[in-house]
């Protein structure tokens, strides 16, 4: 596959008794491809992986590849509590048709390097599928250094890319310093795209995409071409929106602008719960009014 441009990081809807909702599921995920997402990840942080059996998300890929079919490749996101259970993961994903693989370390265990290294090697060489190694310090506690992420690159000839979630910009151009474009490297922190572009990226795993597909696309590809002018009116109506995307309860917050958009629910399995109260009528307005200023196409 071909790791560049935006890829939204799929919420997964639920019907009202937390089942899954394959129907907009599907319909979700061909509307961002038809926006023009150039693949799908399912299963990530933002798709409440955590709270998923296994068999339910063998059930979400095999749904996203018949609903998108050859048009865009669809992602997993292998997480786990262990290597085993990861394994076996990413060797259903590749049997349901997934075209790659976005690694996360194991949940909740934070080791040393040697064992790091040791569980996303196992889950880069269950298959031949294309791979991005996922780093997440801030909601993982594992933080893959540069120099690490180089030596990976160095033993795996199908890790292609790596999402850099530290929101930290010079982590591009420190991975480029070593490998130069050896991975693709993918910004995953919605509210510094613009930056992470002009210091090497060349993708973005996006979260708020999952309800405005069309300005993040624009806004992504005005920031690769350089217009950064036309970019920054554009980035500057959404950050308020690109910040929701980097707090704690960011899944009921892009839920929330789901449904002002008339695309989603609000809908969450425990332990996370719906907002509610202040914290609800807070984020309400700020989506309110930044829908209210939605602007016409810029650049």
């Amino acid at each position: 596959m071909t790791w560049r441009g935006v890829i939204p990081a799929i919420t997964t809807p639920f019907n009202a008794d937390l089942s899954v909702d394959h129907e907009f599921l599907k319909k979700h995920v061909n509307w961002l491809v038809e926006q023009g997402s150039t693949g799908i990840v399912a299963l990530g942080s933002l798709g409440e992986g955590a709270t998923l059996m296994f068999d339910e998300k063998v059930a979400i890929l095999r749904s996203c590849v018949e609903a998108v079919g050859d048009r865009v490749p669809i992602v997993a996101g292998i997480a786990a509590l262990s290597t085993a259970e990861a394994v076996a993961l990413a060797k259903e994903a590749e049997k349901v048709g997934c075209k790659g693989l976005m690694v996360l370390p194991p949940y909740v265990y934070k080791g040393t390097w040697a064992e790091m290294k040791y569980h996303v090697s196992a889950v880069i060489e269950a298959t031949g599928l294309s791979c991005m190694l996922y780093n997440n310090p801030i909601a993982y506690g594992t933080d893959f250094l540069p120099e690490q992420v180089q030596e990976l690159a160095n033993s795996h000839a199908n890790l292609h890319a790596v999402k850099e979630s530290s929101a930290d910009v010079r982590r591009v151009t420190a991975i480029r310093a070593l490998i130069d474009d050896r991975l693709a490297l993918f910004v995953g922190v919605d509210d510094v795209i613009v930056e992470g572009i002009a210091a090497g990226a060349t993708g973005w795993i996006a979260g708020v995409v999952n309800a405005l597909p069309r300005e993040s696309i624009d806004l992504f590809n005005m920031a690769l071409a350089g217009k950064y002018e036309d970019a920054r009116k554009l980035y500057e109506w959404m950050l308020p929106l690109l910040r929701l995307d980097t707090t704690f309860d960011f899944v009921q917050l892009i839920k929330l602008i789901q449904v002002e958009v008339g695309m989603g629910t609000a809908t969450v399995r425990p332990p996370r719960l719906e907002l509610e109260g202040a914290r609800l009528a807070e984020i309400q307005t700020l989506i309110r009014e930044a829908l209210a200023n939605r602007p016409v196409k810029i650049g």
